[in-house]
């Protein structure tokens, strides 16, 4: 992951709308965290914006109709496709954990006779079994001395489940890491990884990383991540 200060992202779908899946089957835990992974994906995206100095209605012509050239205009504009697709799936998701809410309270109302409180606690409607962890999608190759990996802990071999948004089944051969890791410049990602520390059972480690282009080496975090 040398060139994660120059990351390409994926182009998404730019005309028909996002849909959810099995979202309607996921439990209220799962829809927090589908929701909250929306969220962050949406401001690393923004970041990335941020950072070619333009926002989502910015004009990419110029006056004679030809694409500028101070800016990467194919990549804003797949960036772009990628914010519209993400917030029609935020849309969807919102609506499902609604939904769900709605259930709840009904089903309050009908055991107890008394009207839905006006404040939700969330923690009411969370699943009561642990929350599993998610499979490991990259290994931690080598990390350079003194570099934001270092500070933030990661040691070669670790195995990554989570990078920020980011996991198994979206990282898209890590090119969403590198989007992830742009669109966060000097803030915290909460990485989790997995450590051997020898026979017995692997250790599940949260760490916070936060890229940094002047830490006075190659990249914004100083070490290399492969694909499992």
């Amino acid at each position: 992951m040398s060139g994660l200060h120059a990351p390409t992202i994926p182009s998404g779908p730019t005309s028909a709308r996002a849909t959810n899946g099995n979202a309607t089957h996921l439990s209220f835990t799962e829809l927090q965290r589908k929701k909250e992974n929306l969220e962050l994906e949406l401001k690393a995206l923004g970041g990335v914006l941020e950072s070619h100095g333009v926002d989502m209605n910015t004009p990419l012509l110029t006056r004679d109709g030809f694409p500028r050239a101070d800016i990467d205009v194919a990549q804003i504009r797949t960036t772009r496709a990628r914010i519209i697709y993400l917030r029609n799936d935020y849309k969807d998701v919102m609506g499902v954990i609604e939904k769900h809410l709605h259930e709840h309270f009904a089903s309050l109302e009908d055991d107890a006779d008394v009207p839905a409180p006006s404040i939700v606690d969330s923690s009411q409607l969370r699943d009561s079994r642990t929350e599993q962890l998610d499979p490991p999608f990259a290994k931690v190759n080598s990390v350079v001395v003194n570099s934001p990996a270092e500070t933030a802990g990661l040691r070669a071999g670790d195995l990554i489940r989570n990078f920020g948004y980011v996991n198994s089944e979206n990282h898209d051969s890590l090119r969403k890491v590198a989007e992830c890791v742009q669109g966060n410049e000097g803030q915290n990602i909460l990485v989790k990884v997995s450590r051997s520390i020898g026979a017995g059972q692997p250790q599940e480690l949260r760490m916070t990383l936060v890229p940094k282009r002047d830490w006075g080496g190659r990249g914004m975090l100083g070490c290399h991540i492969l694909p499992l």
